[in-house]
């Protein structure tokens, strides 16, 4: 390509240009600032400096000198809402939605600031009503969310599922798991009603959502147990190995009770043991242990507790050694290891809990949605002293 003489002319001219522009951004956003009232600032201070309190008296003198300010009263309602004070938050909102001079825009806003104030206050009939105006808003995708929130707090899980599509088809993600979840919440409750034909087909569909559902697969051994199909029940329940090796420790009763209804417990105690080699479990230890000492006796059962304490020491296994050590103890040594069992069994009641990944909620059950983040599956199956051993 051949050089043009004329190029380097156009250098300086590019320059001049740009700094012009800049020059004309410069005095623009100067005369912006210029135009802020001085609390703005004040308020912006108080808030960066963690002070709410003093941030709001900033912003509430702005409202009074410039009524009109819709950003102001956004800013505000927030800051009402955050700190608790949601009847506040919900005047300053509903006194936007007041004005007939308010542009589309902001009153999609204001909306959806009044439906958030009423779900804080716990309002949900009010907050549904107000998201379900948003649907088709440029703040549809948040409203989806906010309704799937609601319906889950109300229980209402079909509604729940038909949200969850909803913000699938919006493009906001996958909900796979949720909607897995939903319906196996349906099914739990139509097997405590004995209504065992729809509990099988709500848990096909949760399994066609999401085939890796622990939770649906026990769900399904449960329902064939209560039709009397013991064999089929352990198929299903032996599935869960498939899905999610840890996740068999939660299923090791049902296993071994199975095995005991079939007259076939020394098979199920191999399969457990099997279980153990590959992820041991506390949970695990405690089913296999009862089942040993039925069937072989304390001291197959004290080997078997030493060889896992090996393999993965925790004060958890120390304990059911302790246990193991009373049952055939001689009374000279009984009252000792009776006090250290109790020493022993009184910590590790604060360890053996299982905790969410997302919040570190902890809980002494197995929750499959988490009381504290009210998120889906973010237990791990082990407890908090397993979890720290391992990493």
């Amino acid at each position: 390509m051949e050089f043009e003489l004329w190029w380097l002319l156009g250098i300086p001219v590019f320059f001049a240009l740009g700094w012009i522009a800049a020059r004309v951004d410069i005095k623009q956003l100067l005369d912006e600032s210029r135009s802020l009232p001085r609390g703005y600032f004040k308020g912006l201070n108080f808030l960066l400096n963690e002070q709410p309190d003093k941030a709001i008296d900033a912003f509430i003198e702005i409202v009074k000198l410039d009524p009109e300010t819709a950003d102001m009263h956004f800013a505000l309602g927030n800051l009402f809402r955050r700190r608790g004070e949601i009847e506040r938050a919900i005047r300053v909102h509903q006194n936007l939605l007041a004005r007939p001079d308010l542009p589309l825009e902001q009153q999609e806003h204001a909306q959806y600031e009044l439906g958030m104030d009423y779900l804080k206050a716990g309002l949900l009939d009010r907050s549904e009503e107000t998201f379900n105006l948003l649907l088709e808003s440029s703040y549809g995708v948040q409203a989806r969310r906010a309704l799937l929130e609601i319906f889950q707090r109300e229980k209402e899980w079909r509604r729940a599922i038909e949200a969850a599509r909803g913000l699938q088809d919006s493009g906001a993600g996958a909900r796979q798991k949720e909607i897995a979840q939903f319906y196996c919440e349906l099914a739990q409750d139509a097997l405590v009603h004995m209504q065992v034909t729809e509990a099988v087909a709500l848990l096909d569909k949760a399994l066609h959502a999401d085939r890796k559902n622990v939770r649906a697969t026990m769900l399904l051994g449960d329902a064939q147990l209560a039709e009397g199909d013991v064999e089929g029940a352990l198929m299903t329940w032996r599935r869960v190995e498939q899905q999610s090796v840890p996740h068999v420790a939660l299923v090791a009763a049902r296993l071994m009770d199975g095995y005991k209804k079939v007259g076939r417990a020394q098979e199920g105690v191999n399969l457990l043991r099997s279980y153990l080699a590959e992820a041991s479990s506390i949970d695990l230890i405690e089913v296999v242990f009862k089942a040993v000492i039925e069937r072989d006796g304390v001291e197959a059962a004290k080997q078997l507790v030493v060889e896992e304490l090996r393999r993965n020491p925790t004060l958890l296994g120390l304990d059911k050694l302790l246990e193991a050590r009373m049952m055939d103890a001689p009374a000279a040594i009984w009252e000792e290891l009776s006090m250290v069992k109790n020493l022993v069994h009184g910590y590790t009641q604060k360890l053996a809990r299982y905790q969410c990944s997302q919040c570190g909620f902890k809980a002494r059950q197995f929750y499959w949605q988490c009381p504290g983040c009210s998120r889906w599956e973010t237990y791990p199956p082990r407890r908090t002293e397993e979890l720290n051993v391992m990493n």
